[in-house]
């Protein structure tokens, strides 16, 4: 599995980037064929709220199906856990969804 992590308008400092990869790395638990995983971390600035809204978006590449789960918080860290446990969940459902097929 690889992780690409990309920020926009903001700074990726080594501490935000290994917070990412050990969150997402923990989604290998829930499903071991993960190809990819692509995270996008941004600065909203032009938000309706007063402050800075930090943005997570990431895209989760399994075989025949992509999963893109996008959250936004006042707080970066925030952000990245509720995608984690939106993606978890997702995964979840998916691969039970595929046990009953068979």
């Amino acid at each position: 599995m690889t992780i690409n992590i990309r920020a926009k308008n903001m700074d990726l400092t080594d501490a935000i980037r290994q917070y990412s990869e050990q969150k997402f790395l923990s989604l290998d638990k829930f499903y071991d064929n993960i190809l990819h995983i692509e995270v996008d971390l941004g600065l909203d600035t032009n938000h309706h709220n007063k402050g800075d809204i930090y943005s997570c978006t990431t895209m989760v590449d399994v075989p025949n199906k992509l999963f893109r789960v996008t959250k936004q918080e006042k707080d970066l860290y925030k952000a990245i856990d509720k995608v984690r446990d939106h993606l978890r969940e997702e995964i979840t459902a998916w691969k039970e969804k595929n046990r009953e097929k068979r």
